[in-house]
């Protein structure tokens, strides 16, 4: 062989190791997924938790053609359900639909709590942000803020609130209302929001401030009557509503958020594939007009930013938990 030659066939030879070795450090193409995906609520069916779940898991359905199953697991303000998720393997097939309270209010509730919402899960996707509505039966003799805020400091300790259970976002936001007002109601906890819901058309209790997802039908229909809403703009579903701070209320802000998180663990590709879905189903035309329609706000983001997102507002909640006293069952 001459000199030319074997110098040529070394270059070749190199060349193909080299391309060989490139093959196999490229990521493998992600498959998931390759069955149905289990999404938990940990709150009972109809609630804004709920509604939200089941909006994102028609669109991953439709998108990948692997069914979503919205499985429903409530108990102690959503602890139940999270702490299943936590425990779940980490492999994509068991997420958890959380919110204000399983991430961010139940660490300061629960001195045992047997998740770590910052080491046990890994983040995936900021759903939505969900203004609370604060709605009462129309039989009250209130038809604003004001005159709610007159009434309860006429009659203190008389009015009563429902909300989905001790330490519930609805149950937060209430007590940073009487905070901020310096009224007196008194808390009747369900478990879950729909009953609370059912109670207060039927009478038997007289205020409610909870996710917008949940009342719209009942204010459109007049079975509600929504006095205003908690965040700082006014809703696109209730222009005609005005906010609290409108109502001589300064800064305030109540709003609930949810999103979607996966056992800590779970493989980063995975995550990213998540990730890319959920908020190519939000930056769509047709889902953001049907949250919007819902009273709720699509806020896709990355991974990063919701981790951070659940951070922050663990620190922020804590004080209006201590302030307010608020106790679980």
């Amino acid at each position: 062989m001459s000199r030319l030659t074997h110098t040529l066939v070394l270059a070749a030879a190199v060349l193909a190791a080299g391309t060989a070795g490139a093959q196999g450090n490229t990521a493998a193409p992600v498959t998931y997924p390759v069955k149905p995906i289990r999404l938990v609520v940990p709150f009972t069916p109809g609630g804004s938790t709920d509604i939200l779940a089941r909006a994102i898991g028609l669109e991953l359905t439709k998108a990948w053609g692997q069914p979503v199953v919205i499985d429903n697991l409530p108990g102690a303000g959503g602890s139940l359900g999270a702490d299943k998720v936590a425990k779940a393997p980490a492999d994509g097939y068991t997420l958890l639909m959380g919110h204000i309270g399983t991430l961010a209010v139940n660490p300061s509730l629960y001195p045992a709590l047997p998740y770590d919402p910052i080491k046990s899960f890994t983040p995936v996707a900021w759903v939505a942000r969900v203004p609370n509505v604060l709605v009462v039966n129309p039989q009250v003799a209130a038809r604003s803020v004001k005159e709610l805020v007159a009434l309860a400091k006429s009659r203190p300790g008389q009015l009563n609130y429902g909300s989905g259970g001790n330490g519930s976002a609805a149950n937060l936001a209430t007590e940073y209302f009487k905070l901020q007002t310096s009224t007196s109601l008194l808390h009747i906890p369900y478990r879950g929001t729909a009953p609370a819901i059912n109670d207060l058309i039927g009478g038997q209790i007289q205020v409610l401030f909870t996710g917008a997802p949940a009342v719209l039908s009942q204010i459109r229909n007049g079975q509600l009557r929504a006095l205003a809403v908690s965040s700082p703009q006014r809703l696109t579903a209730l222009p005609d509503v005005p906010t609290v701070a409108e109502a001589g209320y300064k800064d305030f802000e109540a709003d609930q958020w949810y999103g979607v998180v996966a056992p800590a663990g779970t493989p980063r590709e995975v995550v990213i594939k998540l990730n890319s879905q959920i908020n190519l189903s939000l930056n769509a035309a047709e889902l953001k007009t049907r949250l919007n329609s819902e009273g709720a706000v699509a806020t896709p983001t990355t991974p990063e930013a919701f981790g951070k997102h659940i951070a922050s507002e663990i620190t922020r909640w804590k004080p209006v938990i201590l302030s307010g006293r608020v106790k679980t069952d």
